[in-house]
């Protein structure tokens, strides 16, 4: 392996997650110890702030701040949504030039592994050395070529916490609220929604429903069931993915709205919530009153419940990054493998960009219920080591 000297630049895309600042505090502390990376800057704001020179020297900062990045929620560099054009890339091309960068680190999700597969890539066949390494994050837990994305199990945590609180709520509201719609982030994906299943403590307990963009939405097996359920406990909870859909790919929330990478905004204007679509076709069909709960972005910031592995995960991303990149790969991003068997442990490997960038990863069929509105063990398997222990609450007894 030829040496090859410069600074490191690192970035961070999309929406944040309460550990994404441990992955970068992984590549700052392991950057300046690589002798080969000679200075590490940050983007502002992305490689939309790049491209107008915004950076921050993280090579500087004190020692305390990095260590903080740990445990600090939301994006420290700042985030954005650009989508980068291929006109932009000789710009980007004189930006590295500039600041003689020949190790670029990107934290994100699809969206952001597409952005530097597509620098990396530009930068080799017009001659210039840089080594591009993707760090994986995304609460969703989409992201290809990896068993989980740092994030995903806080965000989880989060949810699982709060359905197991609220189900209390409204299982002992039911008759004042006769159901309860959840909403939860997941444009194409159920991993998070799915999470809340591991609240249910009895066959009675919250949740009774969870929809996922996955499973084509029916309105009338979900009506029928929402039926069942209340025949049977007296309240409803529903969970539901925000990019949930009819068979012909309408999101049930009826958004029109699209970001610059041809997302739908589920949180924008132009459209409804899932949840309060559910709301209404619950209270139209039966008459009942109810509620609705749309988290949109808290569990990307809950810094005070993490997942038992997120922190430490997250910080391992970033350190492999800079690993893998000084040891010469490029045009890959960091991958988490998970170990057979019932101990949770993982390695480390290394999937291309080239397929992470393209593909996506839905939960598979084998975890969700044949019904399509719960998860079955093997989703709550995989899933419970990431989100950890739930708190234990009691019941009254009946019969006393």
């Amino acid at each position: 392996m030829s040496e090859l000297k410069g600074k490191a630049l690192i970035g961070q895309s999309g929406g944040p997650t309460s550990v994404i600042n441990a992955s970068l505090a992984g590549v700052v502390e392991s950057a300046g110890k690589c002798r080969f990376m000679t200075g590490a800057l940050g983007m502002r704001y992305g490689i939309e702030g790049f491209l107008k020179g915004w950076t921050v020297d993280l090579a500087r900062q004190p020692a305390g701040v990095v260590k903080g990045l740990r445990n600090t929620p939301s994006s420290a560099l700042g985030s954005c949504r650009y989508k980068l054009k291929d006109a932009d890339l000789p710009a980007v091309l004189d930006m590295l030039k500039k600041f003689d960068i020949r190790y670029m680190f990107l934290i994100g999700g699809n969206d952001t592994m597409d952005t530097i597969h597509r620098v990396e890539a530009f930068c080799q066949k017009n001659g210039y050395d840089l080594r591009g390494v993707g760090v994986p994050k995304t609460v969703d837990n989409d992201l290809f070529g990896t068993d989980h994305t740092p994030g995903y199990g806080s965000a989880a945590r989060c949810i699982a916490l709060w359905v197991l609180q609220a189900g209390l709520l409204a299982r002992d509201m039911q008759k004042v609220d006769q159901f309860v719609v959840h909403q939860t982030v997941g444009r194409r994906a159920g991993w998070l929604a799915a999470a809340a299943a591991l609240a249910k403590t009895t066959p009675d307990s919250a949740p009774h429903i969870i929809l996922m963009p996955e499973v084509p939405f029916d309105a009338d097996k979900f009506l029928a069931r929402a039926e069942e359920v209340h025949r049977q406990c007296g309240y409803v909870y529903v969970v539901c993915g925000e990019g949930v859909a009819y068979a012909d790919g309408t999101p049930i929330s009826a958004s029109q709205v699209k970001d610059k990478f041809a997302n739908v905004e589920f949180g924008a204007m132009g459209g409804t919530s899932a949840a309060i679509r559910l709301h209404k076709m619950l209270a139209d069909k039966f008459g009942w009153r109810g509620e609705f709960q749309v988290t949109e972005s808290l569990p990307m910031c809950a810094a005070d419940r993490p997942g038992p592995h997120d922190v430490q995960e997250a910080y391992r991303c970033g350190a492999q990054a800079v690993k893998l990149a000084a040891a010469g790969q490029s045009g890959v991003m960091v991958s988490m493998v998970r170990a057979a068997g019932k101990k949770y442990k993982i390695s480390f490997a290394a999937a291309p960009l080239s397929e992470v960038a393209v593909h996506a990863k839905p939960m598979p069929p084998d975890m969700i219920s044949p019904d399509g509105m719960h998860v079955t063990k093997a989703f709550l398997d995989y899933a419970r080591p990431l989100v950890g222990k739930l708190p234990d609450y009691v019941t009254l007894k009946s019969k006393y």
